[in-house]
């Protein structure tokens, strides 16, 4: 079963260009990741939408993912109410459109 992970990000005003240089040139290639995208969703936000073949996969390449956010945290705003600088859902396709 396939599954998705959304990782939504909101980016300090005039760090757009180090936010998305932190994923460019293989940098978000995860272990596990078979395609990913990263949306504009508003002004400063963004959602990285990663696919991955199982839940394992998208479980075993977190510490992965981690090092990644370390690489530019310092470039996002919180989220508020207690999530931190990401807000992440992750889950298996139930419904094909």
């Amino acid at each position: 079963m396939q599954v998705y992970n959304v990782v939504k990000f909101r980016v300090k005003p005039g760090a757009e260009a180090a936010f998305l240089d932190a994923h460019r040139d293989g940098k978000a290639r995860w272990p596990g990741l078979e395609h990913g995208v990263i949306i504009k969703t508003g002004e400063q936000t963004f959602c990285l939408i990663g696919t991955w073949s199982s839940q394992d996969a998208l479980v075993a390449a977190r510490s992965a993912m981690i090092k990644t956010l370390d690489s530019f945290r310092s470039v996002l705003e919180d989220q508020g109410n207690g999530r931190g600088v990401t807000d992440a859902v992750s889950g298996e396709v139930v419904l094909a459109l």
